[in-house]
């Protein structure tokens, strides 16, 4: 599926403003990229049990209703991509709609969420790889789990360095084992149900389809926060617009797309999990990732349940890679602006990535992960309950971004108001709604994983709230001791000009992400 880059009349590839390699990707490889990046089969297997145990059958309901926050919030990510095809997507639209201490903010949380997660994907690509072989001892050692995981972890960053067209590559194999794996055992489970050759079975009705069957408001919330993390990633192919072509309109696409086609999967695994096996049998595995592999062993028998072991497992290593394209191109752009020092700015000369914020994106990962794990594997959980905090809170700022950038342009017709200026908003709404939601459950030290809590506080708001707040201490420590530019931190908010709203030109790049050097066009 990759495509040829463009070339430039020497030979040699077209480069963009930032030194990222034009047209090097297209509409499926973002697509692709856009749900690798979400780890379907991982994320399913992850938290369906905890969803299970939180809603019982209506646990379609709930996964319908968190698609619908993250479909309002790409419609942003598509016309705010459309105005700026900035590869630091939330961190150049907020800074241009909302002014830069808010855009750093945005940046900021992308880059740590994928510092935060990088090592629990790569840890569960470990333990399946060792199932996968029938290496029982090797799964249930924690020390050769971590060591695996860091080699993913190296490798992973690698492809990320050598090329997107590499990663792209990487992608197109990984994604067919998962999403096609994946609705074969959907496929196969509700046919056993409807043959009646389960006996443990539930016949699937409307009603687990309808969230306002759900009777305990705070189960409901409950559920859309587990939502929230089983969609997040799509956005990472619109953290690639500069090296896709028609980069205008291609990676927004490949957003929107890609969150339908995960409502899809998710919603057939879930019925086919649920019907198939029964709530008893889900419920025991609330906190147990092993549940797809133990409901396909009854649904397509040995060895074929060894393809969702498979589906599993790649789910989580493509995901461990696709992670560290947002947060690096991110980096990237905040370096670019001024807003990070500016070696994170450095694109590779021969693979043109940007090679240095992914390997610190890689490096800060595993420094991360191996103390964590090694001293607390349920430390590692609490960060995961935490990555909901960050992932709400720059998702509500683009979707609020966007109506706030196109404020003159909403009422010029009423597709821009309901799908420029209402659909994001809801989704800000709600996922701001659920952001202060999950500060008060988080609180909650019997929240915790570890059980753990500091000043009373349990742990994963410790790490979800430190981590914002640690990034509002470096963004201030930046500013004051002259390290952030002035051409960046002196910015004021814009709105989008008619003739880039109508798609007529691009925006200016001065506007949202100056080069290294934006005085010498002065």
């Amino acid at each position: 599926m990759a495509q040829i880059s463009e070339k430039t009349a020497g030979g040699a590839p077209e480069t963009g403003e930032k030194g990222l390699k034009k047209g090097a990707i297209g509409f499926m490889d973002a697509l692709v990229i856009g749900i690798a990046s979400t780890a379907p089969a991982y994320s399913l297997a992850a938290v369906i049990g905890l969803i299970v145990v939180t809603v019982g059958v209506q646990s379609p309901a709930v996964l319908f209703a968190s698609f619908v926050p993250m479909f309002f919030i790409a419609t942003a990510f598509y016309y705010m991509n459309r105005a700026d095809q900035d590869c630091g997507t939330t961190f150049s639209w907020v800074t241009r709609a909302m002014g830069p201490w808010a855009g750093w903010m945005g940046g900021w949380a992308i880059c740590v969420t994928g510092i935060l997660v990088i090592g629990s994907l790569a840890d569960v690509a470990a333990r399946y790889t060792y199932l996968l072989f029938s290496l029982d001892g090797l799964a249930a050692s924690k020390p050769a789990i971590t060591l695996l995981a860091v080699v993913y972890m190296i490798v992973m960053t690698a492809v990320c360095v050598i090329g997107i067209e590499l990663s792209a590559k990487v992608q197109n194999v990984m994604i067919v084992a998962q999403v096609v794996t994946l609705l074969v055992f959907a496929g196969v489970a509700l046919y056993l149900v409807f043959s009646g050759s389960s006996a443990t079975s539930l016949s699937p009705e409307l009603s687990w389809f309808n969230p306002f069957a759900i009777q305990d408001s705070s189960a409901l919330i409950g559920g859309l926060l587990i939502g929230v993390f089983i969609y997040w990633g799509w956005e990472s192919s619109v953290n690639l617009t500069e090296e896709t072509t028609d980069s205008s309109s291609t990676p927004g696409l490949a957003a929107v797309f890609s969150t339908v086609i995960l409502l899809a999967t998710y919603l057939s695994v879930a019925v086919a999990v649920v019907a198939f096996a029964g709530l008893g049998t889900v419920t025991e595995f609330a906190d147990d990732d092993a549940i797809l592999s133990t409901v396909a062993t009854g649904v397509l028998g040995s060895p074929w349940y060894l393809l969702v072991v498979v589906s599993v497992l790649t789910s989580a290593l493509a995901s461990t890679q696709t992670t560290i394209l947002p947060a690096s191109r991110t980096t990237l752009s905040m370096a670019r602006a001024g807003a990070f020092p500016r070696v994170m700015g450095k694109v590779h000369p021969r693979f043109l990535t940007p090679h240095v914020s992914t390997m610190a994106i890689g490096i800060l990962a595993i420094i991360w992960y191996v103390p964590i794990n090694l001293v607390s594997e349920n430390f590692l959980f609490d960060t995961l309950s935490a990555l909901s905090l960050m992932i709400a809170f720059y998702y509500a700022l683009t979707g609020f971004a966007c109506a706030i950038y196109y404020r003159k342009e909403l009422t010029k017709s009423v597709k821009n108001f309901l799908f420029i200026g209402l659909a994001p908003v809801l989704g800000a709404s709600l996922l701001a709604y659920l952001f202060f939601v999950s500060i008060v459950d988080l609180s909650d030290p019997g929240a915790s994983y570890t059980g753990g809590s500091f000043l009373g506080i349990g742990m994963p708001l410790v790490i979800g709230l430190g981590f914002l707040l640690l990034g509002v201490v470096f963004m201030v420590l930046w500013r004051v001791t002259g390290g952030g530019h002035e051409e960046f931190f002196g910015r004021k908010p814009e709105t989008v000009p008619p003739e880039v709203a109508s798609g007529e030109v691009k925006v200016t790049e001065t506007a949202g992400a100056p080069p290294e050097a934006p005085k010498k066009r002065r």
